[in-house]
């Protein structure tokens, strides 16, 4: 009995720390459906691109609450994060091409926000899509992914790029080889939760999700797997850090149709995860972002697989 009330006093605890709602954004336009893109923050806009097809860039300015198109992609892109480095967007860890035998884009793509233009970087030594990418102290790190689209060839490679020396390091490989991940940095720790390994050869595609969180320390140089797996087993969820936590939110999995509305958070100090409020529209293939202290989660999937896509947003 004392063991029952003082998980449900943590629980109100925990609550209470993300007392708000999701609430979906009433926009004054629309931005275009899509999915398996990325969402990125600079400054006040929102920059959604990517998906399956060639589709336009769109920017969300969260004070007009408008969106404006912009140029079209150079090539399709999906599956992939998209990060923030220097006023600019890089692409890298991304996949092209159809259903199964997607490749991965073997160069670093740059998008200049003021030119709305496109421009080809370096070579990618270690190719693959559908791989979590973020930037930490002026570097960008790209961790695990998928070698051939949802067919096979899922990895366990943790690989740091520096763009002011163009220069590739190879870092510790991640304890799970995993794809179908978005991840985000808590402080000098990077949690990687969530995703699965797409394997289409065996006829298990969506099924083999990935139960444990596994998390590097910068100051260390080591690997950790947490003894809390995270509460539900999804992938293509979008990633967060907010309040000193990692949230992850909405995703794909086995267990229903419905793409996942559930959103959780992990603890790097703890190692533990809670759960936190719903998303009111379930979805996966997106990415997640935060302006000021509001995370927006925008376009998607409703359902396992491709279809149908939204082109709503909500934020937390």
């Amino acid at each position: 009995m004392k063991k029952l009330l003082l998980s449900s006093v943590i629980t109100l605890l925990c609550l209470s720390t993300f007392a708000q709602n999701w609430q979906l954004v009433e926009t004054k336009n629309e931005s275009i459906h899509r999915s398996e893109n990325s969402f990125v923050a600079i400054k006040n806009k929102l920059y959604l691109f990517g998906g399956r097809g060639i589709k336009p860039l769109e920017v969300y300015d969260v004070k007009t609450k408008t969106w404006k198109k912009k140029g079209e992609t150079p090539l399709e892109i999906h599956h992939f994060q998209g990060v923030a480095y220097n006023g600019e967007i890089y692409v890298l860890g991304a996949l092209t091409g159809p259903f199964p035998h997607e490749t991965p884009i073997p160069n670093i793509m740059i998008y200049n926000p003021e030119k709305d233009g496109w421009r080809e970087g370096p070579e990618i030594p270690r190719k693959r899509g559908s791989a979590g990418c973020f930037v930490y102290k002026n570097k960008i790190y790209m961790v695990c992914g998928i070698t051939d689209g949802h067919w096979d060839g899922h990895v366990t490679w943790f690989d740091e790029y520096d763009p002011a020396t163009n220069q590739w390091k190879e870092l510790p490989d991640a304890p799970q080889a995993r794809d179908h991940i978005n991840v985000t940095m808590v402080g000098d720790k990077l949690v990687v939760a969530a995703g699965r390994r797409s394997t289409h050869k065996t006829g298990h595609v969506f099924d083999i999700v990935i139960p444990e969180t596994d998390v590097y320390d910068f100051k260390t140089g080591q690997w950790t797997t947490a003894e809390d797996n995270i509460p539900t087993t999804r992938a293509g969820n979008g990633a967060v850090t907010y309040k000193g936590k990692a949230v992850f939110m909405g995703g794909e999995g086995p267990h229903h149709l419905e793409a996942h509305d559930e959103v959780e958070a992990f603890d790097p100090k703890t190692m533990t995860w809670e759960s936190l409020p719903s998303l009111n529209q379930g979805r996966h293939g997106t990415s997640a972002q935060m302006v000021g202290k509001k995370i927006y989660i925008s376009s998607g999937v409703a359902n396992r697989g491709g279809q149908p896509e939204r082109n709503t947003m909500e934020c937390f």
